[in-house]
């Protein structure tokens, strides 16, 4: 196994069994029960609570196996483990802060394919563990550990607690007219989730590829466009109020309006921002440096205090925190919450969606329609080797803007803007512009793939 490899900036992942396998597994969990035992102060040190961490898995043909391994190298480390069994990735980070625990690792690769596999691991409170916060240092121990014996005090511990589960998402949930939403699980976890918490709430569900364990009908990724080709379908023959695309592990999710449009997420963040400053006015609320002018303007109309940060749950998580920020956003579809620990949640979102189109007479491309007011060309990806050097080149030339490098570049003038971002793991550059007309958008995307050249399809 090549750990280099799996190891990602946010999470480990790759194909299995070639790049992840059961042995890596092993590793992981003893790597990660050293790190996060060491994290643990004098006093939690000696809760038995505390000396814990919870493990999940997704639906994947792989993931039992991976599981079982991985707790078995948890256990090595001298902590024992709480299995949660076949759930969501934000159920882990619940039961993390229910239950008191260290840590927790879910056993998924999200929006990949079925042949992927891998693991996000977070620490105490569901804090974020990425490259910067730790999964350097498990990285380092699975690549230098040798396979033992696990401690006979060392155990495992199997907890149902979806009905806990339940009761935190739908505090979050007011169905004030009857809605009826279109919902594809793309064979994912929200195959299990939707029906275990919504099954009995009062919303009439129209669902599509619910069934899970026998791969994907389509790849589990709500942000490619011919995707979410047969939600769209379902919302106009059904005539449903919405339809909602959740991704493999149903931590995030994209939203159709009733005609079968897809909806950007930083326009579903501007329409919620509204609902959480009305019920508490004042607060900050996080969005990504890609998301459009449309959502600090909303932000500040709803007297809240709009926060700008990097692309990543690692930052929006910590700014979140530090801040005790309402609510938060990604283009990804990610929707954070201070109600739920700061952590991202596709279920909550969902929720609170459902609240808020429901309180409404109004149709939700209606309630959207007011935030289409810039226009946007969509994340484009460009191969480039000399990374920082395009990034130079942009900047030299349009040097009379205000120029920031919170992620990447971001370039703005009074009529358009765009940020230039490098991927973390391979030659790309990843290009968003905004601007006041479609005329505008197109001079100036002309302008700028002069010099990064032609976009590819990743």
């Amino acid at each position: 196994m090549s750990v280099e490899k799996v190891f990602k900036a946010y999470d480990i992942r790759g194909i299995y069994p070639t790049e992840i396998d059961e042995e890596l597994g092993w590793k992981v969990g003893y790597g990660a029960g050293q790190f996060l035992r060491s994290l643990l102060s004098g006093y939690d040190r000696g809760q038995s609570a505390a000396n814990r961490i919870v493990i999940g898995r997704d639906m994947r043909p792989s993931s039992e196996s991976l599981a079982k391994h991985l707790m078995e190298g948890v256990l090595t480390s001298g902590l024992s483990c709480v299995d949660i069994g076949l759930v969501d990735t934000p159920m882990v980070y619940f039961a993390v802060n229910y239950l008191g625990a260290c840590g927790g690792i879910q056993v998924t690769a999200s929006h990949n394919p079925v042949q992927y596999n891998g693991f996000k691991i977070c620490g105490q409170k569901a804090r974020p563990v990425g490259e910067n916060t730790g999964l350097k240092e498990i990285k380092h121990l699975a690549a230098t550990v040798r396979r033992t014996q696990s401690p006979s005090s060392a155990s495992v511990q199997s907890i149902d607690l979806w009905e806990a589960y339940k009761k935190h998402v739908l505090s979050f949930l007011k169905v004030v007219r009857p809605l009826k939403v279109a919902v594809d699980a793309s064979n994912g976890m929200a195959g299990k989730m939707l029906p275990s918490v919504f099954g009995d709430c009062g919303i009439e569900f129209v669902p599509l590829n619910f069934e899970i364990g026998k791969g994907f009908k389509h790849p589990p990724n709500p942000l490619i466009e011919a995707y979410l080709k047969e939600v769209r379908q379902a919302v106009v023959e059904n005539k449903c109020d919405f339809g909602i695309c959740f991704d493999g592990d149903a931590d995030r999710c994209m939203f159709i309006d009733e005609h079968g449009e897809p909806i950007r997420a930083d326009f579903i963040e501007a329409l919620l921002a509204k609902h959480f400053l009305g019920l508490h006015p004042g607060s900050t609320v996080i969005y990504d440096l890609r998301s459009s002018r449309v959502v600090p303007e909303e932000i500040r109309a709803a007297r809240g205090l709009p926060r700008r940060e990097r692309v990543g749950h690692a930052f929006i998580k910590k700014t979140m925190a530090d801040t005790h920020a309402i609510f938060g956003g990604e283009l990804s579809g990610h929707f954070y919450f201070r109600e739920n620990y700061n952590a991202d949640s596709g279920a909550i979102v969902f929720a609170v969606a459902a609240s808020v189109i429901s309180s409404r007479k109004t149709p939700l491309s209606e309630l959207i329609a007011p935030l289409k007011r810039y226009v946007q060309s969509g994340e484009m990806n460009f191969q480039v080797h000399d990374k920082a050097g395009k990034m130079q080149e942009l900047q030299d030339k349009y040097k009379d803007a205000q120029i920031d490098q919170l992620d990447g570049v971001t370039i703005e003038y009074k009529d358009w803007w765009f940020n230039v971002r490098p991927s973390n793991t391979e030659p790309l550059l990843r290009l968003n512009l905004e601007a006041n007309d479609k005329q505008l958008l197109q001079t100036k995307l002309e302008e700028v793939k002069s010099i990064l050249g032609e976009p590819i399809e990743e």
